[in-house]
């Protein structure tokens, strides 16, 4: 526990580094595994039809409640 708090204590002495943020950065987007062309159009397909059925859906819903609404109050 105490190494933890060393390391923490030395990290916040240390401030801002912009080179090591640039370094850090850098090392983590290699790790990253960037979608092909084909996947990235076919999933953003998907995101659409998505989200224009729930908008559909959604829509929907609000007419039945207002057509509802207009027998129960109208």
């Amino acid at each position: 526990m105490a190494k933890k708090e060393e390391a923490s204590i030395q990290e916040q002495n240390t401030g801002f580094n912009p080179s090591s943020f640039i370094d850090g950065t850098k090392e983590e987007l290699s790790k990253v595994v960037w979608p092909s062309r084909q996947q990235l159009i076919s999933e953003s397909v998907a995101v659409i039809l998505m989200v224009t059925l729930s908008a559909t859906l959604i829509y929907l819903v609000d007419q039945l409640f207002q057509w509802g609404q207009g027998k129960v109050f109208g």
